[in-house]
């Protein structure tokens, strides 16, 4: 995997992915950046979540679970001082489907969390990662 990242001007960062996707970072104002773009940081925690949401859904539908959406959102705090590394990350999954299993969902977060998701075991190096959900019925 490889991915560049080229400096714009200010506090603003263009990065490019190896499969050539591009997304702009900006610092916050107190930092020099002019708040053009997400930060570095929440990049990095929306890729976990991004990871993580990913790992679920393929594995419900390889369970046969009808499952028709799928939404994290995270919580997460950062020590006081430099590095600013996460030490606490919440994963609030909301899982909608038809007749989805409770145990079914439990299952895919748990093996997400502790064997497929590369983003959060290492994120879960320095951060105590918690997990919950709640199932919500399709309609039509």
């Amino acid at each position: 995997m490889k991915a560049r990242v080229k400096w714009v001007e200010g506090m603003s960062f263009l990065g490019e992915s190896g499969s050539g996707h591009t997304f702009l970072m900006d610092g916050a104002p107190e930092s020099g950046g002019r708040n053009l773009g997400v930060r570095p940081m929440e990049a990095v925690l929306m890729g976990t979540g991004g990871c993580t949401a990913f790992d679920v859904v393929l594995i419900l539908q390889r369970s046969r679970a009808d499952v028709t959406d799928c939404e994290v959102t995270l919580s997460a705090e950062r020590a006081d001082s430099d590095p600013k590394v996460f030490t606490r990350i919440h994963f609030h999954f909301i899982v909608t489907g038809r007749q989805l299993k409770p145990e079914l969902v439990d299952r895919a977060i748990r093996l997400s969390a502790e064997k497929y998701c590369s983003a959060s075991l290492m994120l879960g190096k320095t951060a105590q990662m918690t997990h919950d959900f709640e199932i919500r019925e399709a309609t039509a």
